[in-house]
């Protein structure tokens, strides 16, 4: 496809954005500045006269505020009725959206698009509602004040003192297929408000002197006409992108500023922006990459973003066609371009870039900015240091042996094979060296070819009059094919690094997933940072100041310069050191590191040179994926701290809980018993008063009991607790833990021989029999049987000692099995639930895992009768001794 057929088709994005409109139905905002510049009477007046025509007009809702003029428009357009919402005692009447949908009227008018719904609405904003009406294929009127759109609410905050609270997306405004501004001045809108047109005027006087302040209002005014003008802009450019018409179109100003590599671009930059502060427009830094383009444009790039332009990068051969594209693309009015120094041939032809530019681009004006004093105007000369003298050598002595081998075999090879063979010479030159050895071999071959091979040899005079123009030939096709060759190599090379820093852009999002601690992502950021330079270093932002979390190679310093440089940075938010305009004798470049909040750090690199721009796009590239890891780990940290809290606070309730009521009923017993006996103790018999003192005795024990696992539970966790290992006798252990709990001298016990004896501490093995048998007395009925069993088990890993406790209670339901060892976890709720803390169970499985074993709990237990309590089964699993 020719350039001339690529320009005449329409833009696919456009052609695209209008399919997605079918089906949909259309948005019309009326936009305003202020209340009472006519938004709602507008929008009911032109909906009038679509129903005199016989469309289809419903008001959803409108709210006229009490003012007649209003009023009076709805005239005969029929009301949806309001939806009543029952809230706080009160009722809320709101726009129904359901019953909106069912009427599906061909146009519905929507009044305070930022409306915020009654709790109980479908959507919790108006917007949300229309959003869906539209969705449905409804077309909707809606009217919306500037000061609503969430980008403006801080500047109109600080213009009128009074934060608005009910704001919606500026999204919300691009959904809208047309937009209305309803304009009024200043001065007639505060008018209307004197007369009480608008509020009653014992409230508009205050409104005068606050919000309504004609300073005020003529601020919201120019925010209002500005998204207006941005918005017609826009649509002017999708309206010709969709129909392929050439740009641009001069509705709106637009610069573009040419950027290259030379030192004159910064110049350029800072022209374009003055221009389009005159202009109140906005503008485009433009940096076309060529082949063999030395490093320097990006200064000028990161300046543009400094200063508020927007950057654009391509890579092309063709600088004309690209700066062109672009500009019709963009719908450019103004382009900038410096006073760049070019070969005399294309001064002399009439291809440089200016005139090229007012050739082909006489829709645009042209500027040209001056060139810096600071640089000289001619081209800077070669130094003997900067020429690749290896390059020249290799290419002289490769002439030479050509021609030595060519002299050797005069009589096999003619004169004109010997110019073949000199031509491949200087296309093998460029290809490996560029374009400046490619001239240079085909000057030498063409002296070679002349004084060794043409008649006269070893002459620079030629006798035939054919060989003359065999040797200009000779001397245009080697320069042409040797300036290709070297062209076409640049060209690789540069496709090359592109596709090298799109591998490693890949590679960073791949390495930058995988740590999960701070410290971790730090180093993995610095160790990438260090494969594109000398070195590198992560310093991060504490209270305002950097400190250096990592740098590869390990030990690596910098001096203050190069820290100041780096507290410039974090402090402005620039890029600062070598190849910047700020600092840029630091031999380091300091990137910044930010989120949403602001910068949090800066990485830091020091290059062997100044960097070239693949190489800088390629860190920013980095810097943005280090950014985006770190707030990735602080969000995962954050998200563990507010866990950690809340299962923090859920322990505290139900530790409070537990105390309120397991200290609670027995110190209520036996405060019961103790005043008993105080004051009826002589009147009592020998019997009640030892039932009395027993209860007391009793109840004592309970709370001994709770606080004993309530300090267990603590020494666990503060890991006071550390378990002998040596070889227990469970028959001793079991007998012991039956005995101290009351209740359980029933217990059946059946020890397999050889599970007897297990490894572990006898201290805490007996502690948890008897929170497990505790367990079970309390939630099986009286007279139940309680069992403990013992088998053992042979495991590659080492033999185990498996003790089965179990009970014929009321089991344990499915939902709460993965919960029954948390600490503070009670299975049953309510006020019959047996006396506990729910720490029994939760300290036998700490001291379980302390000695190197498991626990689990089975309910209903494998055993149980079809027709009995399902009862619970308690796995405790032991290494064997």
């Amino acid at each position: 496809m020719t350039q001339a057929e690529q320009e005449q088709r329409p833009d696919p994005e456009a052609l695209l954005a209008a399919l997605r409109q079918e089906g949909r139905g259309r948005l019309k905002i009326f936009l305003g500045a202020a209340p009472g510049v006519g938004k709602t009477w507008e929008m009911l007046a032109a909906a009038r006269r679509l129903h005199a025509e016989g469309r289809g007009v419903l008001i959803g809702i409108v709210e006229t505020h009490g003012r007649a003029e209003t009023e009076a428009q709805i005239g005969g357009l029929p009301v949806l009725p309001r939806r009543m919402i029952p809230y706080r005692g009160q009722t809320l009447d709101e726009f129904d959206l359901d019953a909106a949908l069912a009427a599906r009227p061909a146009l519905i008018l929507i009044d305070e698009l930022a409306h915020t719904n009654a709790p109980g609405s479908r959507h919790p904003k108006r917007w949300q509602d229309v959003q869906e009406l539209i969705e449905a294929g409804i077309d909707v009127w809606a009217t919306l004040n500037v000061q609503h759109l969430e980008s403006l609410n801080d500047p109109v905050a600080r213009i009128t003192g009074v934060r608005v609270a009910e704001t919606l997306p500026d999204s919300v405004l691009d959904l809208a297929d047309e937009i209305e501004l309803i304009d009024l001045p200043p001065a007639e809108l505060r008018t209307r408000l004197t007369e009480g047109r608008i509020y009653r005027r014992d409230v508009a006087q205050r409104a005068l002197d606050g919000f309504f302040r004609e300073g005020n209002l003529a601020a919201l005014r120019e925010m209002a006409l500005r998204r207006a003008a941005t918005r017609v802009d826009r649509d002017v450019t999708s309206y010709m992108r969709a129909r392929a018409i050439a740009g641009p179109w001069p509705a709106g100003e637009r610069v573009l500023a040419l950027i290259g590599p030379d030192a004159g671009s910064t110049g350029v930059v800072r022209h374009a922006a003055r221009l389009a502060e005159g202009l109140r427009a906005p503008w485009i830094a433009l940096y076309v990459e060529q082949p063999n383009d030395p490093p320097g444009a990006q200064a000028a790039l990161d300046l543009a973003v400094e200063i508020g332009g927007e950057v654009e990068t391509r890579a092309s051969n063709d600088l004309l066609d690209s700066v062109l594209d672009v500009a019709r693309r963009r719908n450019v009015t103004q382009i900038v371009l410096g006073r760049a120094r070019s070969p005399l041939w294309r001064r002399l032809l009439g291809r440089t870039l200016t005139q090229s530019l007012l050739r082909r681009g006489s829709a645009f004006s042209l500027h040209v900015a001056p060139a810096p004093l600071a640089t000289p105007a001619r081209r800077p000369r070669w130094r003997l240091d900067t020429l690749p003298w290896l390059a020249y050598a290799a290419t002289f002595v490769l002439i030479g042996l050509i021609t030595v081998g060519g002299v050797r075999l005069r009589p096999l090879l003619p004169a004109e094979a010997m110019g073949m063979i000199f031509v491949a010479a200087v296309v093998g030159a460029g290809s490996v060296h560029g374009r400046g050895i490619a001239l240079f071999a085909a000057f030498l071959g063409f002296l070679s070819w002349n004084f060794f091979f043409l008649n006269p040899v070893f002459n620079l005079t030629i006798a035939d009059p054919r060989d003359v123009v065999a040797l200009l030939v000779f001397l245009l096709v080697a320069t042409l094919t040797g300036g290709l060759a070297g062209r076409v190599r640049a060209e690789a090379r540069a496709a090359q690094a592109r596709v090298d820093a799109l591998r490693r852009l890949s590679l960073f999002s791949r390495r930058l997933g995988k740590p999960t601690t701070r410290e971790d992502l730090v180093r993995e950021i610095t160790a990438e940072a260090a494969e594109m330079a000398t070195a590198a270093m992560l310093l991060l932002g504490e209270e305002g100041v950097l400190q250096q979390m990592a740098a590869e190679p390990e030990g690596t310093e910098i001096d203050e310069a190069a820290r100041a440089a780096a507290q410039w940075a974090f402090q402005n938010a620039v890029s600062t050191g070598i190849g910047t305009t700020t600092l840029p004798s630091v031999p380091w470049r300091w990137l910044v590191l930010h989120n949403d909040q602001g910068p949090v750090g800066v990485l830091g690199v020091r290059p062997e040179g100044p960097p070239s721009a693949p190489l800088v796009q390629t860190l920013s590239a980095l810097a943005d994926q280090a950014s985006l890891a770190l707030e990735r780990i602080r969000l995962a940290q954050r998200a563990a701290e507010t866990a950690a809290q809340a299962s923090g606070q859920r322990l505290l309730t139900a530790l409070l809980s537990s105390l309120s009521h397991d200290l609670r009923t027995p110190l209520t017993a036996i405060r019961g018993a103790a005043e008993t006996l105080r004051s009826a103790g002589e009147a009592l018999d020998a019997p009640t008063r030892a039932d009395l003192l027993a209860a007391i005795t009793q109840d004592t024990a309970r709370m001994t009991r709770f606080l004993a696992n309530i300090t267990e539970m603590a020494r666990i966790e503060t890991g006071e607790v550390a378990p002998r290992s040596e070889v227990v006798d469970l028959h001793e252990v079991v007998e012991a833990a039956v005995a101290r709990v009351a209740g359980a001298v029933q217990t059946g016990v059946n020890l397999a021989p050889d599970a007897a004896r297990v490894r572990g501490d006898p201290t805490l093995i007996e502690q948890v029999l008897v929170n497990l048998l505790d367990n079970a007395v309390k939630y099986a009925p009286a007279g139940s049987m309680i069992s403990i069993a013992a088998n053992r088990l042979s495991r590659a890993a080492g033999a185990m000692v498996e003790i089965d406790v179990k009970d014929e209670g009321v089991g344990i339901q499915p939902e709460d099995l993965p919960h029954v060892f948390n600490r503070f976890y009670r299975a049953q709720h309510g006020d019959r639930v047996p006396a506990g803390t729910g720490l029994g169970l939760a300290i036998a499985r700490a001291f379980t895992e302390a000695m190197g074993g498991q626990i689990s709990a089975q309910s209903p237990r494998p055993d149980a009768p079809a027709d009995g309590a399902p009862g619970s089964l308690i796995r405790l699993q032991l290494p064997a001794a």
